[in-house]
């Protein structure tokens, strides 16, 4: 099977095309845009009242979301605790052609570097504010038994037409425990079902205005 495609997405940083599933691992109207918008400041500076955060990310992907956090995490001197499942990790050669290094500067530079020198399934310090554990494994088969609590969810699988059953409201109850009282939830996707489903699962969601091209986004709250 072919690897994923390069492309350039509006605002000058790269995203990945799946051929196979017809996919794109971010929005095409700016892949830095709506990261920063959906995960960074619709989730984490949400809870910049806190000295420590612990981060739940389904979907690691590219690390941009990683990248983001540890920048931010660095620049409001923020404790950050970052574990996150991905259950195909990218190989090397696809990720040293990403721009994100060059649309960050130095220090984006060098902290992507570290995040994907990071060995998986081990907790890792990127940075003095960061530290990081990739695991490689199916989110919908795992083992959460010996997992903390988390201040703040990052959903960011591929949508729900591509990857349903991740979208599991099954899924989203073993989250919705293992938040702390007050915790948020944050995903680009805004479809009605998903909303649903999180209002069931009990969290307080609304709908934001979403990143270029995407109307809304959610953000669900744990009360």
């Amino acid at each position: 099977m072919p690897g994923p495609e390069i492309i350039l997405t509006s605002d000058g940083s790269h995203t990945l095309f799946m051929e196979a599933m017809d996919e794109t691992y971010h929005s095409v109207n700016g892949a830095i845009a709506e990261s920063e918008l959906v995960y960074i400041g619709n989730g984490f500076r949400s809870l910049m009242g806190l000295a420590e955060i612990s981060i739940l990310e389904i979907g690691f992907g590219t690390g941009l979301n990683c990248l983001l956090t540890a920048l931010e995490a660095e620049r409001l001197k923020i404790l950050t605790h970052y574990f996150t499942i991905e259950k195909f990790p990218l190989p090397a050669e696809t990720l040293c052609l990403l721009n994100y290094p060059k649309m960050t500067g130095e220090r984006g530079k060098e902290l992507f570097g570290k995040i994907h020198e990071a060995p998986w399934g081990a907790r890792f310090p990127v940075s003095p504010w960061l530290y990081l554990k990739k695991v490689e494994a199916d989110v919908l088969y795992f083992d959460w038994s010996d997992i903390p609590g988390f201040n703040l969810v990052y959903f960011d699988a591929f949508a729900p037409d591509k990857q349903p059953e991740i979208w599991d409201p099954g899924l989203f109850d073993q989250i919705y425990s293992l938040l702390s009282k007050g915790g948020i939830f944050v995903t680009y996707c805004a479809k009605g079902s998903v909303r649903r489903a999180l209002v069931k699962t009990g969290f307080s969601v609304e709908r934001l205005p979403g990143p270029k091209g995407k109307r809304e986004m959610l953000r669900g709250l744990k009360n």
